[in-house]
């Protein structure tokens, strides 16, 4: 698949969000691969969340950081952020292996604070990062059942009859 067809996937993708997380998802993603010359763009339009991996391969477990969109927000993922050192406490999560921190702006990604995280989830990628093409996108899935990309207003959550 050339990159002007997985650009119009993309653009399919993305037009399913609302023009504001649109905006912030695109933004976040053109923010993460200028971190990334070289490498694997992942692309995963799941059933919850439309995802942008990065790997130093073209395998799915190679992924280390990827940026998720959500209806109301989009998330930057650190896929081994258990082991981050995080002083100022920026990473969310309970789980045993992944660490979140849900963006504000697409800009957090360029906070000192955050680009310090990105630079100790690459590390032990590197040397693979190095050798590894161009960055190339990749479609990797697309689920045929997904979660609406937009809010649900009051009005089609309610039951009939039910107050807020």
């Amino acid at each position: 698949m050339n990159s002007t067809t997985i650009e119009s996937r993309v653009d399919e993708f993305l037009g399913k969000y609302s023009p504001a997380i649109e905006a912030q998802l695109r933004d976040a993603r053109a923010r993460l691969r200028a971190s990334f010359p070289r490498g694997f763009e992942l692309i995963f339009d799941n059933y919850n969340a439309l995802v942008f991996g990065i790997s130093a391969t073209e395998s799915t477990s190679g992924a280390f950081i990827s940026i998720a969109g959500y209806p109301k927000w989009v998330t930057l993922f650190f896929l081994h952020g258990i082991v981050l050192h995080d002083p100022v406490g920026l990473l969310e999560g309970q789980g045993k292996q992944v660490r979140s921190i849900r963006l504000t702006s697409a800009a957090d990604i360029n906070t000192p604070a955050v680009t310090h995280l990105v630079a100790q989830a690459v590390r032990p990628y590197a040397a693979e990062l190095l050798v590894a093409p161009s960055l190339t996108t990749i479609v990797k899935s697309v689920v045929a059942k997904q979660r609406p990309r937009r809010p649900q207003s009051k009005a089609t959550t309610l039951r009939p009859g039910a107050r807020d």
